[in-house]
């Protein structure tokens, strides 16, 4: 596959990503969020991740298992649907620790504004599982910039975004990098 070809579905892996970052914000609000949601948004961002991971040169493998990390964690939710929201929080710090680990170990094999993105994608995941080891609500930064905001769409919700979004964006950039120079990212 040549590198346009290669950019072109890295950049429609990336908006797909950035496109369930937003589903993610809007996820319902209370208790009402079901296991199985959170479950199937993490799976299917997990496999378009790997998807998009098996097309890059350079950084395949740790690509790609960040994309399977991903998927895993939606499993968990999934296999696991008594367990309600908040007592599951540990899964999903491994799972955004493991991506950061993950992510950062490829960016240093990386160069250029990749390496930045990628940089970027694994310090927002790093941030966002510190803040829930830390146990500070992201509600209280989220109604600080935005105002109030439904609870658990302030706190569980924008974690998967921000996670998303930044992830999407990285991968928007790996695209643009195949399509210009078909290089390798």
């Amino acid at each position: 596959m040549s590198g346009r070809a290669r950019g072109r579905s890295i950049s429609v892996a990336g908006v797909c990503i950035i496109a369930l970052g937003a589903g993610a914000a809007f996820m319902p609000a209370g208790k009402t969020i079901s296991s199985d949601m959170i479950g199937a948004v993490l799976i299917a961002a997990g496999l378009i991740e790997t998807i998009a991971g098996s097309l890059r040169s350079d950084v395949r493998s740790m690509a790609m298992a960040a994309g399977v990390v991903t998927a895993v964690a939606g499993l968990l939710f999934i296999l696991n649907p008594e367990t309600h929201l908040f007592p599951i929080v540990w899964p999903i710090v491994g799972w955004l620790a493991i991506r950061a680990a993950l992510l950062g170990y490829a960016a240093s094999h990386v160069g250029g504004s990749v390496r930045t993105w990628m940089g970027l994608s694994a310090g927002m995941d790093l941030l966002l599982a510190v803040l829930l080891i830390a146990g500070l609500s992201v509600s209280t930064i989220i109604v600080s910039i935005f105002g109030p905001t439904p609870e658990l769409v302030a706190s569980f919700a924008w974690i998967l975004a921000a996670s998303f979004v930044v992830n999407g964006l990285m991968l928007l950039e790996v695209a643009s990098c195949e399509r210009s120079n078909g290089a390798s990212a």
